[in-house]
């Protein structure tokens, strides 16, 4: 890259001072900052994307790899599990079918448990409904006298 230390950049802003002027020199250097600014997001920019680029292949590269590892373990459990299908059908094949059935009665089984009514009490439970439910329905939410019934419920007097 460039080699640029302080005795350049200062004759760099000298001959800028010359050049351009003290009136226009602060917004040309606001420019100049501004565009480098950029430049360097966008090589940062660039260089996440090689990285993430990168970082991607070696994640494809461990799939694959994972991926035969799993394949070669099912194919070991899928080989010993026909060896052990093997290896029990002939240790039944010696069993005759009388002696499995007096192995299977001669177990205890406990009864099983008899009903018991929950003891719960209908109140509760009907007082357990939503409320959404009650209005849907039509069911009173609240208690009402006869007084204000009735007074809800008299006919409006016509004024003719």
């Amino acid at each position: 890259m460039l080699d640029l230390g302080i005795s350049k950049m200062a004759l760099i802003g000298v001959v800028a001072l010359i050049v351009i002027g003290p009136e226009k020199l602060p917004r040309v250097a606001r420019t100049v900052g501004t565009l480098l600014g950029k430049a360097q997001r966008y090589v940062a920019d660039v260089k996440s994307e090689v990285n993430r680029a990168m970082d991607l292949d070696e994640l494809k590269k461990m799939k694959e790899t994972v991926e035969e590892a799993g394949r070669e373990v099912e194919k070991s459990i899928h080989t010993t599990q026909s060896e052990v299908e093997k290896e029990w059908s002939s240790v039944t094949s010696g069993l005759t079918d009388g002696e499995n059935s007096t192995a299977s009665t001669s177990a205890w089984e406990p009864p099983p448990p008899e009903y018991k009514h929950p003891d719960k009490n209908w109140r509760l439970k009907r007082g357990s409904t939503p409320q959404w439910y009650k209005v849907r329905q039509g069911v009173r939410r609240q208690v009402q006298s006869g007084a204000a019934r009735v007074a809800r419920y008299r006919p409006k007097k016509n004024d003719t």
